[in-house]
């Protein structure tokens, strides 16, 4: 048997093949080569510690100074400072060798890791960080536990925000909460006046003008040749025959309010909540030396305010309800325009709820009494008569507010679980046919259900 004789040629090609196929298989098993692992040196802010190693350093440099510095303090000894929260390189040269650290600086996570530990024996709580928050996960025992641990790591580290993700058995997954809230509000009150005003006419009785005021009411007033009244009050008499009249006050009025506001308000796990039901009104303010006047508005009304916190199936409430009203009573006038007060009830407070339970914010009351005499010196002593010259004004006023509030744990409603709207047939108030009006009134049209057609 021959074989086949090899020339050159192909000597050169085998050659050429077998070192492409070593470049390949080196190249391979470069990209397959684990990754250096780094010696790791881990630190807080703020704390320092000490690098010692195996040769004479002569030289090293850190990657970020606002991480981490390093200073050589002895032939074998580097001291770390950490500076910031990161992570940073520190290379170390010596005489011939040279090594290389990853310098880990943690913002003081570790130490309260260790507060909650003690704090808390026994709850698995564990603290993690970002750059702007730090990050408490795990699972407690109580709700007490899970909110004290947010509070203490707010106050370990002010700076940063703390986000709560600790867990708490036979919790709800809904994340959303409405309050239902009821305000009712009664107003009771009662006024009193009495006075009477005597006066003549401009020709005077038997030529002689006169008049008597306690200047508690409005008394007529003499201007050049006539008697100008600025107000009637009740009672008016007028003798043309003597010129000589009277105006009397003589009034009693009772009154009863009453409000009632139900609003319903849904807002996201922490995160805040407002209701207004009023309006607002404009109160000039004068800017300064220059006595520029702009207006500002003021609200009033019935307003609530309130923050949910879900913590399980608790429900902790931070709520402020306000009821405000105008007073032109206590107002004020300004460049001839008349500024009412307010007069405001609001409370503050917080609270913790299950789901569907209720709080109610009584005793808000508010009594006010007030009494107004005059009288007229020696003339109002005089026997029986001197009641002519006295006058008085008796007010009293009742205001009771309760407000009841109510939190539920709610979710998004599906297409065919969306209630039909409510209609009203007949006429709410004043329609001509009454017996009508009061039979279609009970009813409301609802929609056939989906499954039905008429």
């Amino acid at each position: 048997m021959k074989g086949h004789p090899i020339t050159k040629g192909k000597l050169a090609l085998l050659f050429c093949a077998l070192v492409a196929a070593s470049a390949i298989e080196t190249h391979a098993q470069q990209a397959v080569a684990p990754a250096i692992q780094y010696t790791r040196v881990a630190l807080t802010v703020g704390r320092s510690t000490v690098l010692n190693t195996d040769f004479d350093v002569s030289r090293i440099a850190v990657t970020n100074p606002l991480v981490a510095d390093a200073v050589v303090v002895a032939p074998r000894e580097v001291l770390i400072d950490g500076k910031g929260p990161g992570t940073v390189s520190l290379i170390v040269w010596g005489p011939t060798d040279r090594t290389q650290y990853d310098i880990v600086v943690e913002p003081g996570i570790s130490v309260l890791q260790q507060q909650l530990q003690q704090l808390f024996p026994g709850e698995n709580i564990q603290v993690g960080f970002s750059d702007q928050a730090i990050i408490l996960s795990g699972s407690v025992s109580s709700n007490a536990v899970m909110l004290r641990a947010g509070e203490i790591a707010l106050a370990t580290s002010p700076k940063l925000k703390v986000i709560n993700m600790l867990q708490l058995p036979g919790g709800s997954e809904s994340q959303q909460v409405m309050l239902q809230v009821r305000f009712a509000e009664v107003n009771r009150r009662a006024l009193t006046e009495a006075g009477v005003n005597f006066f003549t006419t401009i020709a005077g009785f038997k030529n002689t003008l006169g008049r008597t005021t306690t200047q508690q009411f409005a008394a007529p007033d003499f201007e050049e040749d006539k008697l100008v009244f600025s107000d009637f009050l009740n009672l008016f008499f007028l003798s043309t025959k003597y010129d000589i009249g009277a105006v009397v006050k003589a009034l009693k009025s009772t009154g009863h309010f009453q409000s009632l506001a139900e609003p319903n308000l849904i807002a996201y796990n922490g995160q805040e909540a407002s209701f207004l039901a009023g309006g607002e009104i404009p109160v000039p303010v004068v800017q300064g030396a220059t006595g520029t006047v702009t207006i500002e508005f003021k609200e009033f009304g019935i307003r609530l305010t309130f923050t949910p916190t879900i913590a399980g199936d608790v429900i902790r409430l931070k709520v402020r309800p306000e009821v405000s009203t105008l007073d032109f009573t206590n107002g004020i006038t300004l460049s001839g325009f008349r500024i009412p007060a307010l007069s405001t009830r609001r409370a503050e407070t917080d609270v913790e709820l299950r789901d569907g339970q209720s709080f109610a914010i009584a005793g808000l009351l508010d009594n006010l009494a007030q009494n107004d005499k005059a009288a007229i010196p020696f003339l109002s002593q005089i026997p029986i008569i001197g009641y002519l010259f006295k006058s008085k004004a008796d007010r009293k006023e009742q205001t009771e507010l309760m407000v009841l509030i109510t939190p539920r744990l709610v979710r998004p409603l599906d297409p065919d679980e969306v209630p039909p709207l409510p209609t009203t047939p007949g006429l709410f108030l004043g329609s001509e046919d009454v017996g009508g009006a009061m039979e279609g009134a009970g009813t409301v049209d609802a929609p056939l259900p989906a499954t039905q057609k008429p």
